[in-house]
């Protein structure tokens, strides 16, 4: 691994990283609450203030950008000059829903707030598919004063706000989201388990329901106190999950399960995304979010990344 260096400081929870062509990266300040972009000199623009949490965020096919609005359900806590997401926040709490994020005016659109008449709780992480449609995951939210944890689902959706279906439930803490390569697998990371799990899809949007005590549907899990946030799949196929506690990207190869971490010294790695600022169509810029010391850091990764769709 190339050595880490840090692009910027001083953001609130970043999260949801785009490498842009234009060498910028664009992220959510989850307690921003906003959307902003990281210019290559450390400088920061606002996109959009975001009333509520963002979270996940990607680019779509209209040059729009989506977000995972979980609604405002946690309370920052600042603890030892680090920040952490703290209890659900009741009173500020809005409710989950998916935007539409206009890049050059700042206006934001509602898209989706339930699915089938359920409300959404708490969207967390968001892939596009070369179909034009999107992959999120609802985290749920974990009241500790009501002693509740939300049973939640794995969605997708039509980025013109005409379609929504969840299409595996239940899932517990489901965070980071993701696409193989060649677009026939979905992968999702469970925050509280430790696991990185998989679907196979049959067409753009549509699982393939797996057998009984089908063990294959489990990827990895990761033994003692590593909790999993958001995740980006590379250009070898490898799911490379951001790890909470053990701080940094566990790399998980999609053939045997088997996981390589790559420490980065923040116990809330938050998420990873690859650009290509150098031109040479490797993909190999990895833009590490580190929430708890609000740092964006850069790093050469070691295999090829994967370019997103739409960007």
């Amino acid at each position: 691994m190339s050595e880490m260096t840090t692009i910027t400081t001083g953001l609130r929870f970043p999260e949801g990283p785009i490498a842009m062509p234009d060498g910028s990266v664009i992220l959510v300040e989850m307690f921003g609450p906003r959307i902003t972009r990281v210019l290559p000199d450390g400088s920061k623009e606002t996109v959009a203030e975001i009333v509520g949490g963002p979270n996940g965020l990607a680019m779509g096919p209209d040059g729009h950008l989506y977000l995972c609005n979980n609604g405002g359900c946690f309370t920052p806590i600042e603890m030892g000059g680090m920040l952490f997401p703290g209890p659900f926040n009741a009173e500020g709490y809005i409710g989950g829903r998916i935007q539409k994020v206009d890049i050059a005016t700042g206006e934001v659109t509602d898209l989706y707030t339930e699915c089938d008449g359920r409300p959404l709780r708490a969207p967390n992480d968001i892939v596009f598919d070369g179909a034009g449609g999107f992959w999120f995951t609802d985290h749920g939210i974990r009241d500790h004063n009501a002693r509740t944890s939300d049973l939640t689902g794995i969605y997708y959706a039509k980025a013109d706000g005409s379609f929504i279906s969840e299409q595996v439930f239940p899932v517990e803490g489901p965070n980071g989201i993701g696409l193989s390569p060649d677009g026939n697998t979905v992968y999702w990371a469970e925050t509280h388990s430790g696991r990185v799990m998989r679907r196979s899809l049959s067409a753009p949007g549509v699982v393939v329901p797996p057998m009984p005590m089908d063990t294959s549907a489990c990827l990895a899990g990761l033994p003692g106190m590593q909790l999993l946030d958001s995740l980006a799949v590379d250009g070898e196929g490898n799911v490379c999950v951001a790890t909470l506690v053990n701080g940094g990207i566990t790399v998980v190869n999609p053939r045997d399960g088997s996981t390589t971490h790559v420490p980065t010294g923040d116990m809330l790695t938050t998420n990873i995304c690859f650009g290509d600022r150098d031109g040479s169509g490797q993909y190999r810029d990895a833009y590490i979010t580190c929430s708890a010391t609000g740092t964006l850091v850069h790093t050469r990764w070691p295999n090829n990344g994967l370019r997103l769709h739409h960007l």
